[in-house]
């Protein structure tokens, strides 16, 4: 699947054995941390944290990507598949709730073998940390593994998608893939401490001077899957990465009329479980440093 790629809805056909793809990856694993992380939505980090591992590189192109220096950037460092089982398992020992997975879409063949090696071993559930952006057939290749998935859904508008993530397909692709998480998963459930054991987390960021289209996109959302199929998180962290220039309108911070708009809307339309942040959350620390933190311990 990936000597003439096929992993993403790109498409893109490279050779990655010997070259990269539109993700900007070849065929070895590149990680820029593997840490527990206190800053993803509370039944996802509770009170260990989460084990997230981030993987460097990304088959969407967001002109705000907040941790573009792993997306597109030079950190990371490439490691082996026998590596990467090593780190679940010690993320596990630390006390992690989970085992998080964040982009891991153009990796999920690795990924998937790293946890055939672990195999029983592993007690927590996986988590599938993903930008929306799937196939049905990279989707497959995790389904025996991913216990959750947490999902972005950026825009209901196909021209913000192509303006803003060179995806003008997003939503039709991001939508049929949410289905298959969905069905795979069932609706969520947790533990008695409120952790989530299985099931979808559907993330929306809320960007400035489009409130009117994130409330539409929470409309959809609800005709196609209803309110009680995922839990619902609206981020408020939306944070100008220094490279807005040429998208003025998107070149600040949200405001508290913009965030409180989409969150009303949610409340509304009947959403049954819905993060919510505070505005004081666009801040460092849901940015951490990619420092290559945890990777050779």
């Amino acid at each position: 699947m990936t000597s003439k790629c096929n992993l993403c809805p790109r498409k893109c056909g490279a050779d990655r054995t010997s070259s990269v793809g539109f993700c900007g990856s070849g065929n070895n694993l590149k990680v820029a941390r593997a840490a527990l992380h206190h800053w993803e939505e509370p039944c996802i980090s509770g009170t260990r944290g989460s084990g997230t591992i981030f993987f460097c590189g990304c088959n969407l192109k967001c002109v705000y990507c907040q941790n573009i220096e792993i997306s597109r950037g030079s950190a990371g460092v490439e490691i082996s598949i026998e590596r990467l089982a090593n780190i679940f398992l010690r993320l596990q020992r630390e006390g992690a709730h989970n085992i998080n997975l964040v982009t891991p879409t153009h990796f999920v063949i690795q990924i998937a073998e790293a946890l055939r090696l672990v195999g029983d071993e592993r007690t927590i559930p996986i988590v599938y940390n993903c930008g929306g952006y799937e196939t049905k057939e990279g989707l497959d290749v995790i389904a025996d593994y991913a216990d959750i998935y947490l999902t972005d859904m950026k825009y209901a508008d196909d021209e913000l998608a192509k303006r803003y993530s060179a995806a003008p397909d997003y939503y039709n692709t991001a939508s049929s893939a949410l289905k298959i998480m969905i069905e795979h998963t069932g609706n969520p459930t947790f533990d008695k401490d409120g952790i989530m054991q299985s099931g979808v987390i559907v993330r929306h960021l809320v960007l400035p001077s489009y409130r009117r289209e994130g409330a539409e996109l929470l409309k959809r959302l609800k005709t196609e899957f209803g309110t009680d199929s995922f839990v619902l998180s609206l981020m408020s962290q939306y944070t100008p990465n220094g490279r807005l220039e040429d998208y003025p309108e998107i070149n600040r911070r949200i405001t508290t009329f913009e965030y409180n708009y989409v969150t009303q809307t949610a409340l509304e339309l009947g959403f049954k479980t819905v993060y919510t942040q505070e505005r004081s959350s666009a801040k460092s620390e849901y940015t951490p440093p990619f420092d290559l933190s945890g990777i050779f311990e």
